[in-house]
């Protein structure tokens, strides 16, 4: 398993499309095969700077959701909105504390 971890940086007023928008897609990237984890978070400080953070079983399952039409759909609408260039990691996860 790994997680990816994605920056996105939006104008303040694209705000409330962007959360729309991800809450009515949440539900299916998480449902999406491989997918087992996802959350958003918003930077304190920054309130245009958003994360998602997603766990995929295989770097295949992630390859398959980026090619799906959900994720081109997604991404069309969501892309439209940035005021800077997204940034993405994939990283191995190597502790948790629970």
């Amino acid at each position: 398993m790994f997680v990816r971890i994605v920056k996105m940086s939006f104008h303040e007023e694209h705000i409330p499309a962007f959360l729309e928008n991800f809450d009515l897609n949440k539900e299916k990237i998480r449902g999406f095969e491989g997918n087992r984890f996802l959350e958003l978070y918003q930077d304190k400080n920054q309130k245009g700077i958003f994360f998602t953070y997603s766990y995929w079983e295989a770097e295949s399952d992630l390859e398959n959701y980026r090619q799906s039409a959900l994720f081109q759909e997604v991404w069309a609408f969501t892309k439209r909105l940035f005021n800077d260039k997204p940034e993405a990691w994939s990283v191995d996860k190597r502790v948790t504390l629970n």
